[in-house]
């Protein structure tokens, strides 16, 4: 199967859910704009994951409108795509243009139009339609174009053309078909979370004391750049000592001592999809006690998230199981006091481990980091209206992290053997018929194994 048809199902699949809600209507998507970085340069360009999702087309400048008609059994569908015409001088300042004339052999589209057509097209598109899905509330910018194309259309009454009636957020449709991968979304995602392995074990086997956060962020970026990834996947956190208790920290120029932890949040972006691994290692290739203690009780934690993941428990099942280990570990080595809280499940349900896991165990993973799709069912027919819907059900085919941690900030009632020990384990989860997958295991997890790395540097 080539790229197109790929590309081609997915808006079919689209045309049918359009079909059994509205018996038809007009979809406009459009992809990321250009931002400019500051007076004369733009930061890389990156599409939208939903028009890319749908088109497979990484420039920027453009517009997919779909046509829909007939049933959700035998849709009727007609592609547009516009797109930047050919221009020789901005092709050699900027690259090459693929061209409405070349993309609907490319891209498996019906029509291509320059889009500078795109407002006078799109009163046609919309003449006589019974309903527009869109992304409603994107931006100003994009309401304002809805406004104007419905404008243009209510224009044209007395010539007997009707404008739609209803309008839809198309996200919540595209945001549920991108939360089942395929095979060939998941192909990608195992080769980005391979590479991010490799620039893990890179960051482990390059760390020396002395040096700077910024020099292991250098070795990551290199192993992602030199195996392919066009991208990071989100800013890496590169974390030493006091900073990985930061949870969203930035590599910056801290000095990596000895003694104390490195933990790294990094991921590549390979062909559109995110790679998202975390791992905590010692920056002199040795953990201390206090250290080995936590990390094996993170371990742990994560090692029960896994066993739950799979087919037919909820989203938040792996999270309750890492939790019941984080905090009886938190309570075994008295950070929480079991004289104060009573018992195992009274430190649970009075939130006192948040002092030291303040964060959900999982995220939806795939076009973007934090990738689309509800996390609580989207259906239910319930006679409260005010019952809360129950978490996702997973199913083969969604594609989560795994990641518990613990962060022991200094305080007066908290052994100083613990401070400023920040520890995350994070792996990417296809979860499968039997279970689930860690298709990011290519970097070592068990302590022994990182301090045998480190050790052969």
């Amino acid at each position: 199967m080539n790229k197109s048809t790929i590309y081609q199902q997915r808006r079919i699949e689209l045309a049918k859910q359009v079909c059994a809600k509205t018996g038809g209507g007009i979809v406009v998507v459009t992809t990321a704009a250009e931002a400019a970085r500051n007076r004369d340069s733009e930061f890389p360009y990156r599409h939208d994951s939903d028009f890319f999702y749908l088109t497979g087309f990484e420039e920027p400048g453009a517009t997919l409108v779909l046509k829909i008609a007939g049933s959700n059994s035998q849709p009727q569908l007609e592609s547009h795509l516009f797109c930047r015409p050919k221009d020789t001088e901005r092709e050699i300042w900027d690259g090459i243009r693929l061209g409405p004339e070349a993309a609907p052999e490319v891209l498996g589209m019906e029509y291509a139009h320059s889009n500078h057509e795109l407002d006078s097209k799109l009163s046609e598109l919309l003449a006589d339609q019974e309903a527009v899905y869109a992304r409603l509330s994107e931006s100003a910018e994009t309401d304002r174009r809805l406004r104007h194309w419905m404008k243009q259309v209510r224009g044209q009454a007395r010539a007997g053309v009707n404008p739609p009636s209803e309008f839809h957020d198309v996200e919540s449709l595209i945001h549920e078909m991108r939360l089942f991968k395929d095979a060939h979304e998941i192909e990608i995602m195992q080769h980005a979370a391979a590479i991010s392995a490799r620039a893990h074990i890179r960051a482990m086997q390059a760390c020396k004391p002395g040096m700077r956060e910024y020099h292991l962020e250098a070795e990551l970026l290199h192993e992602f750049r030199y195996n392919g990834a066009q991208s990071v996947a989100y800013n890496s956190i590169v974390a030493g000592g006091a900073n990985s208790c930061i949870l969203h920290y930035r590599a910056s120029d801290a000095e990596l001592r000895s003694g104390e932890l490195c933990l790294i949040d990094a991921g590549c972006e390979l062909d559109g999809y995110a790679s998202d691994i975390t791992r905590t290692f010692p920056v002199n290739g040795k953990f201390s006690s206090p250290q080995r203690v936590l990390y094996d009780i993170t371990l742990a934690a994560q090692e029960a998230a896994v066993s739950v993941t799979k087919p037919g428990n909820t989203f938040m099942q792996p999270h309750e199981a890492a939790l019941r280990v984080l905090t009886q570990g938190l309570l075994d080595e008295k950070l929480l006091k079991l004289s104060e809280l009573g018992s195992l499940d009274n430190a649970i349900e009075t939130g006192a481990y948040r002092r030291f896991y303040m964060h959900r165990t999982s995220h939806w993973l795939g076009m973007d980091v934090h990738d689309v799709g509800s996390y609580r069912e989207p259906l239910r027919a319930v006679k409260n209206p005010a019952e809360e819907k129950p978490w996702r059900v997973l199913k083969s085919g969604m594609v989560l992290t795994i990641e518990p941690g613990l962060y022991v900030r200094p305080a007066d009632d908290i052994d100083a053997a613990f401070w400023n020990i920040g520890i995350r384990i994070e792996d990417d989860a296809v979860v499968n018929d039997s279970g689930c997958e860690l298709i990011s295991r290519g970097v070592p997890v068990k302590a022994d194994e990182i301090e045998a790395l480190m050790k052969n540097n």
